[in-house]
């Protein structure tokens, strides 16, 4: 009964010293100070933050907010680049093919030396009138064939355009969800790190206490036992938080610099709750700026254009081609012709036009093959929209779904927070009245921590929930 009531006191007695000489409500320090915990009180090198310095040692960190990692990450990130790049080029085949439909203006300036007939001044070969022909021309060539005057080739390069530029919105989005998701794991682990730090110094606090209390023979071995169990499995969860926060800083910096540079710091709004709309308004965001829509969209529009191409190949072509300049034997506006000199200098300038009219008349069976192709890639396009529709909109209503839950436990957790430090305060109140056991107040402490990361996940889910939900959406 003596030894019951000495292992009480004992308690008591420890954790009053906490109380007096530690801190009472549990503060949570700034991310990235270094908590003591070497076996005497001072600083431990081997538990000190290795922080990445600049190349010459004096360059202070660049700080970074979530806008300035997503720009710098759009700027280095392959998939995004390549996304990009397809974009351009597809814009440059739109400007292709609407510059094909309109006539083309080239110039030829040619010299043609004919061996001669022997007898006369024309030369051997029939289309040349002597043995010197000179050709100066400018020529206008117009195809007027179905895929000019019905315009799908254009039709069918302004689709391409739109499905690359909504690819690259695709990407865009996706890569802001990674960064978003980078970007606030490294604020929540230096969270922890902070809570794990205090939670380190508490334990070491309770540890030297222990001792001490044992050396005056207030407390049992039991109580020196427990307290030391307590301040090794902080201490490594120190060097876990530690690891994690170095990792996550890792992974965050590969995205955001060309070479690699954890020289940065970032701006921690992981508390501020950002707002989130109706879901009518969201619904209409999607239905405006959801870029895997607009590319079902383009892609049936696309198909219907390829049908369409396939049916004008059935019509008939007609080119246009008008050369105007020269074509005489001698290089000059006016000059005699070689084949009767004696009518004199004649004329050298002038034009003709060349018109020619295809009409296709049998191919066995080509053309309406290719027909039935492009109506068979229609029926699968179309397809393929209808269900890309319904998929957009079950992922509409989860995301938002997702964001809603996880914005309310964002808040529940951060109620949850703020009572459990209240809590602590009341419990140290009660324990100082005598009215608590000491057992309550290191339960207290545990709740405290449990509830700090836990609203530090909740805050990092509900932001990476609204950089999911505005991969449908758009911005807002």
């Amino acid at each position: 009964m003596l030894n019951s009531r000495k292992i009480l006191d004992g308690y008591i007695l420890l954790v009053a010293n906490i109380l007096i000489f530690g801190p009472g409500v549990f503060p949570r320090p700034a991310a990235g100070q270094i908590a003591s915990a070497g076996a005497k009180g001072e600083p431990d090198a081997s538990l000190q933050l290795m922080q990445p310095s600049s190349p010459d040692g004096t360059t202070p960190p660049v700080t970074i907010t979530l806008s300035d990692a997503i720009a710098r990450a759009r700027k280095i990130d392959t998939q995004f680049l390549a996304a990009s790049a397809d974009a351009k080029i597809s814009h440059e085949d739109r400007v292709q093919a609407r510059n094909a439909m309109l006539p083309t203006i080239s110039a030829t300036t040619q010299y043609l030396l004919t061996q001669g007939s022997g007898k006369t001044s024309t030369g051997r070969f029939v289309t040349n009138d002597g043995v010197h022909v000179y050709r100066a021309w400018g020529v206008l060539h117009q195809d007027l064939s179905p895929q000019t005057y019905m315009m799908t080739s254009y039709h069918r390069a302004a689709a391409a355009e739109a499905i690359s530029r909504a690819k690259a919105e695709i990407a865009n989005r996706g890569l802001t969800v990674t960064v978003t998701k980078l970007y606030y794991t490294f604020a929540v682990t230096q969270h922890r790190y902070a809570t794990v730090q205090q939670s380190l110094e508490q334990a070491k606090h309770f540890f030297d206490i222990a001792q001490h209390a044992e050396q005056l023979g207030q407390a049992a071995h039991a109580d020196v036992i427990k307290a030391e169990i307590q301040f090794r499995q902080q201490e490594q969860g120190f060097e876990e938080s530690r690891l994690a926060m170095e990792n996550a800083r890792l992974d965050l910096a590969v995205l955001l610099f060309p070479t690699l540079n954890e020289n940065f710091a970032i701006v921690d709004d992981l508390e501020s709750s950002a707002a989130l709309p109706s879901f009518t308004e969201v619904q209409n965001m999607a239905a405006r700026e959801n870029p895997t829509l607009r590319v079902a969209l383009e892609s049936a529009r696309q198909a219907d254009v390829e049908v369409l191409a396939a049916k004008a190949a059935f019509l008939p072509t007609l080119t246009l081609d008008v050369d105007y300049g020269i074509e005489a034997n001698s290089f000059a506006l006016r000059s005699p012709i070689a084949a009767d000199r004696k009518l004199g200098p004649l004329p050298n300038l002038g034009y003709f036009v060349t018109a020619g009219f295809n009409v296709p008349v049998w191919d066995w069976g080509t053309l309406r093959s290719k027909l039935h192709q492009t109506k068979y890639r229609q029926e699968v396009a179309h397809a393929e929209m209808s269900q890309t529709q319904r998929t957009l909109l079950r992922e509409l209503y989860s995301a938002y779904n997702e964001a809603s839950v996880a914005r309310a436990a964002f808040e529940a957790s951060r109620r949850t927070a703020d009572l459990a430090a209240e809590s602590l305060r009341l419990i140290n109140l009660r324990y100082r009245a005598g009215e608590s056991p000491a057992f309550e107040v290191v339960d207290a402490l545990n709740t405290q921590i449990t509830a700090r990361n836990a609203n530090d996940d909740a805050g990092l889910r509900y932001r990476v929930a609204l950089a999911t939900l505005q991969t449908l959406t758009g911005s807002f």
